[in-house]
């Protein structure tokens, strides 16, 4: 990876579940430049994109605003924004999640373009599915528990 210019530096985001991955992204993205600047996508464009956040933006945008490895939060709230941001903030480079790599090479006209490897073992995908299935053994085990008890006011 070419060494990015100082200078401001912007990704995107739902941020939902905040963890791990997300800090150690945005802190490697500190590393990149002088400003920060995080576009956290809005509960409204989150629904256009057919996704559901657990934790409202207003929280998630004061989650992120109190890293010190964050200087402004903006709202996501179009794919179409990025170019006007780019523009608007004068970003030098443009980071995102490996997982997204090659998606936005056509803002490299704009400002460099670097995407980040994600934390190994750590994604919020990950945490929803597991959040599920311990919801259903607990909806499981609370059926069980209804059925035990039942049984024992028959049997008493």
């Amino acid at each position: 990876m070419d060494k990015p210019a100082l200078g401001t530096v912007i990704t995107y985001g739902t941020f939902d579940m905040f963890h791990i991955g997300h800090l150690r992204l945005l802190k490697r993205m500190r590393e990149l430049g002088e400003r920060t600047i995080v576009a956290v996508s809005t509960d409204e464009f989150n629904r256009l994109k057919g996704k559901k956040a657990l934790i409202p933006y207003a929280e998630r945008k004061e989650i992120v605003e109190s890293l010190e490895c964050v200087d402004l939060v903006i709202p996501e709230q179009s794919w179409e924004q990025k170019l006007n941001d780019i523009r608007e903030y004068k970003v030098d480079t443009f980071v995102m999640g490996s997982d997204w790599s090659g998606k936005f090479d056509h803002l490299k006209s704009h400002c460099q373009v670097v995407y980040l490897d994600r934390t190994r073992g750590v994604s919020s995908t990950e945490l929803r599915e597991s959040l599920a299935s311990i919801l259903v053994d607990d909806r499981q085990i609370s059926n069980i528990l209804s059925l035990l008890k039942a049984l024992k006011g028959d049997l008493g």
